[in-house]
């Protein structure tokens, strides 16, 4: 019922107003289009005395004598007329209903306040006086008092209030391309083409934990993955089909030691791991077991998180993974403290008895800086070697320095990492000293700078490091005829990597990205390095002819033994010596410049030292000091 009492009229009302504010406009546009500017004038007095009732004349004290109505009165007369047959409509619409209840009888009341409007009403409202709404609207205002805050969550996951796909190591990606209550995926594709200027004929590049093939286009990572979470239980991982798979599991020889081969049980895995977050403490803590990231050395183990294709050394030659457990605790937004009990330095298994420990602080104090320092310690990391420990300190500071998103260059920023470290014990130490230790350390730089413009459609990247590694511990073990991490340490007859060597190298590099989608980079870039002993594939490349004479060669599966060139395998011979051995002597130098002094006249006496001899002469590797090579990249990421 109130609806009948409240919509017609109310339709009524604002026709009336409409015509009381029409009469308003044109009383006043014609009392001032029409009033000289004396103040004497009658039209003028008629504008502010009080009007007179309907149907009588309007008199004035200036006027003795009644004049005739003006254009403008008599358009006030037909206003007024109108206003009396809209009051009667709406009594006549609403008589019956408005008589059948109290709340009609109360609404007539009002209605008739409302709508009764008298000839007096409507022409004194032509006159310019204040109302109520109007000297608010003029009068100055107290400030509204601020809105509270919205309460802080204290529990709020961390490192999600600022935006950090800026940073080196990061994802780009800005959105999730699918999500739901249980799952995540995640697809990662990796693409590339490598040339190498030294154009060996094996096609075989070394030194490097991402360059693998020169003059061809390889598959480096194919991964399928993503991560599980439910009721604060989660689980990840990611697969790597494609050269990691069987690049990076050459770099760790702990999984040589005993039986069941987790070499191959794990080659397939980048990431395995399953843990639980303990629900409302701080801002997160989780516990997590299995194969997981390090992030030692700042880069990502996928370069489409990365700045740059090929990281500088200390980077590329530190670990990439850890098997074993950590523990992320997050006591703020903007801090993590993340300890590590795993079974070593990059490896699946543990190369001796003692276990690696170590951990991660993350630190990002302002939405522009990012601090890491990753630590590691005690383990006995060196192959067969027990008795040796290995410390190190990896510390890198990311600084974005310039940010206008609407600018041509909307971003730019410069990451600094710093390495130290050394192993003691079992013959070396961390400094030469007076017991004739060996010194065996590790120290090293690098630094990039990452400029992007046209709202991050382009990216470009100059950068490069420096390393010192006497000991050569950390230097990434060339695949001389097949050599991996494990018959290196067995034996390695071309490169040596003994107590104590000397190794120092730098590199440069300049990277130019293209990201026309959040999803997709192509990439270009160019390197330099430089070794300062022979270290890079040359021409001849690093694996024996398959016969004597032949063009290129394949593995003759014996990289702990020196090959002739007919690529047999130079045998054991006998005595004290392990498996595929010879021994020192002091009869000459056997090879290159520069190569370590063996028996040269075992060696000659089996391969000949002439093309003509019995297998054709002593092989040997074509090593270079300098590398010079271009890639070029198509990377995905969802």
């Amino acid at each position: 019922m109130r609806s009948l009492f409240w919509n017609a009229p109310t339709r009524i009302l604002t026709r009336i107003m409409a015509l009381a504010a029409l009469a308003t406009a044109t009383t006043c546009t014609g009392l001032a289009q029409t009033a000289p500017a004396t103040p004497a004038q009658p039209a003028q007095v008629a504008a502010t005395d009080p009007p007179a009732a309907p149907g009588t004349t309007t008199t004035h004290p200036a006027a003795s004598t009644a004049t005739p109505q003006s254009p403008l009165e008599q358009e006030v007369e037909v206003l007024k007329a109108r206003i009396d047959q809209l009051e009667k409509e709406v009594r006549q619409e609403h008589a019956s209903t408005l008589q059948s209840s109290s709340d009609a009888a109360a609404l007539t009341a009002a209605e008739r306040n409302l709508l009764g409007l008298q000839q007096a009403s409507v022409l004194h409202a032509a006159a310019p006086t204040a109302t109520p709404a109007m000297v608010k609207a003029v009068t100055p205002q107290e400030p509204a008092a601020p809105a509270a805050p919205a309460a802080k969550d204290p529990h709020a996951p961390a490192f999600s209030d600022w935006d950090w796909t800026w940073l080196n190591g990061n994802p780009r990606n800005k959105d999730t391309a699918y999500d739901s209550k249980f799952f995540t995926p995640e697809i990662r594709a990796d693409i590339t083409y490598n040339y190498d200027f030294n154009r060996p004929q094996d096609d075989t590049m070394s030194g490097s934990s991402e360059l693998f093939r020169t003059n061809e286009i390889q598959l480096e990572q194919f991964g399928l993955g993503g991560d599980f979470h439910l009721d604060n239980a989660h689980a990840r991982f990611m697969t790597q089909f494609g050269m990691y798979s069987t690049a990076t599991i050459r770099n760790d020889p702990s999984y040589s030691k005993g039986q069941w081969d987790i070499g191959d049980a794990d080659r397939y895995l980048s990431e395995a791991y399953g843990g639980y977050q303990i629900p409302n403490v701080m801002h997160g803590i989780n516990i997590d077991a299995g194969i997981f990231m390090s992030y030692v050395g700042l880069f990502s183990y996928y370069n489409f998180d990365n700045w740059a294709y090929q990281p500088s050394y200390v980077s590329s030659n530190t670990p990439w993974f850890f098997e074993g457990i950590r523990i992320q605790i997050f006591p703020t937004e903007h801090l993590k403290i993340e300890p590590w009990i795993i079974n070593g330095w990059q490896s699946y298994g543990s190369s001796n008895s003692r276990k690696g420990i170590g951990g991660q602080i993350k630190w990002t104090p302002y939405p522009w800086m990012n601090v890491i320092s990753n630590n590691y310690g005690v383990g006995h990391d060196d192959f067969e070697v027990p008795g040796r420990s290995r410390l190190h300190t990896d510390n890198s500071l990311e600084i974005k320095y310039y940010d206008k998103p609407s600018n041509f260059i909307d971003k730019a920023a410069f990451s600094i990492t710093a390495d130290a470290g050394c192993e003691y014990g079992a013959g070396v130490n961390c400094h030469n000293d007076k017991n004739g230790n060996f010194k065996q350390s590790f120290i090293g730089y690098m630094v990039y700078d990452r400029t992007w413009v046209k709202k991050d459609l382009f990216g470009f990247t100059l950068g490069g490091g420096q390393i010192n590694n006497p000991g050569e511990y950390l230097v990434l073990v060339p695949p001389i005829n097949g050599m991996s991490a494990t018959t290196a340490a067995l034996n390695s007859p071309y490169f040596q990597m003994n107590a104590g060597d000397a190794f120092t190298a730098w590199d440069t590099s300049f990277t130019v990205d293209y990201m026309p989608r959040q999803w997709f980079t192509w990439r270009w870039e160019y390197g330099y390095r430089h070794a300062s002993i022979p270290y890079w594939s040359g021409k001849g490349g690093m694996t024996p002819p398959a016969f004597a004479g032949a063009a290129w060669g394949v593995n003759n599966n014996a990289p702990t033994q020196f090959a002739c060139m007919d690529g047999s395998a130079v045998p054991n011979p006998g005595g004290p010596y392990s498996a595929g051995q010879v021994p020192y002597g002091t009869t000459g130098t056997l090879g290159p410049a520069g190569a370590p002094g063996r028996a040269l006249s075992y060696v000659n006496s089996y391969c000949g030292s002439t093309p003509s001899g019995p297998h054709g002469g002593v092989w040997f590797p074509d090593l270079r000091r300098d590398e010079q090579y271009i890639d070029i990249d198509l990377m995905v990421k969802f």
